[in-house]
């Protein structure tokens, strides 16, 4: 997921050259049904489930059954559907930076979620504390960290150069394990843009939270489509932005 690449340091030590370890970004075409749906300037790992929560929460296929076979290469997945003459939109590029459309994130075309799930605050704050603790993320200091959660702990995470496409992992690895993903919440190390958002109400997914910030247009649509959205969990604290109905706090 890394290499060591040559570099000129410079520090109060003086200049030396050194070797330091570089994240990898290759571009991973997506196929389905042989028609290219998207390239990703992604990390070169996780195909599987990367594919398979990208393609659901672009509404290409509405669960896991839908697929009738996934082939992984190195740079590229092929997807067969079990209706190969399903509609599909036009070929994507995705870059590693950011996602998404804006002809999604009309509040009206965005599915609502209902579920009841709550989780105490102090538990958002202790799995925000573990899922830091990357040695991947500490020694290229170049990768998002995403991670699934439910009431008794850490699910699955996923290390990306793209927190969206990290999310898409998370998603796909809850989609392929039968996880019921509206009695679980989503923890980033990134911040909350409107396509976290729209990723995590396609998916059903009730709580986002983040060690950083969130933006105005995420905390609208957060908002009028009952998902609870939180930032700057960090020091044993939080900002809950909307619906803190899903929140308990001592006392």
């Amino acid at each position: 997921m890394y290499r060591e690449l040559p570099c000129t340091r410079v520090d109060e030590k003086g200049v030396r050259e050194i070797t330091h370890p570089v994240i990898e970004e290759v571009p991973v075409t997506v196929t389905v049904n042989g028609r290219q749906v998207a390239t990703a300037m992604t990390s070169p790992v996780e195909l599987e489930e990367f594919a398979t929560g990208f393609l659901f929460t672009e509404g290409i296929i509405k669960g896991r059954a839908e697929i009738e076979s996934i082939q992984v290469e190195k740079t590229g997945v092929k997807v067969i559907t079990k209706n190969l003459l399903k509609v599909i939109g036009p070929r994507r590029t995705i870059l590693s930076g950011c996602g998404g459309s804006s002809s999604f994130l009309d509040p009206a075309k965005l599915p609502k979620v209902g579920s009841s799930f709550t989780i105490p605050a102090q538990v958002i704050s202790r799995s925000m504390k573990e899922l830091l603790q990357s040695d991947l993320h500490r020694l290229t200091g170049g990768v998002h960290i995403v991670g699934l959660y439910g009431p008794d702990g850490e699910i699955t995470r996923s290390l990306d150069i793209g927190r969206h496409n990290a999310l898409d992992r998370v998603i796909g690895y809850g989609l392929i394990h039968g996880i019921d993903l509206g009695q679980v919440y989503a923890l980033s190390s990134g911040r909350i843009s409107s396509e976290m958002v729209r990723k995590c109400l396609v998916a059903g997914i009730p709580l986002v939270a983040s060690r950083g910030a969130t933006t105005t247009l995420a905390v609208s649509l957060a908002e009028k489509n009952g998902l609870t959205v939180i930032g700057f969990v960090r020091a044993g604290g939080m900002n809950i932005y909307t619906n803190p109905q899903r929140v308990t706090v001592p006392g």
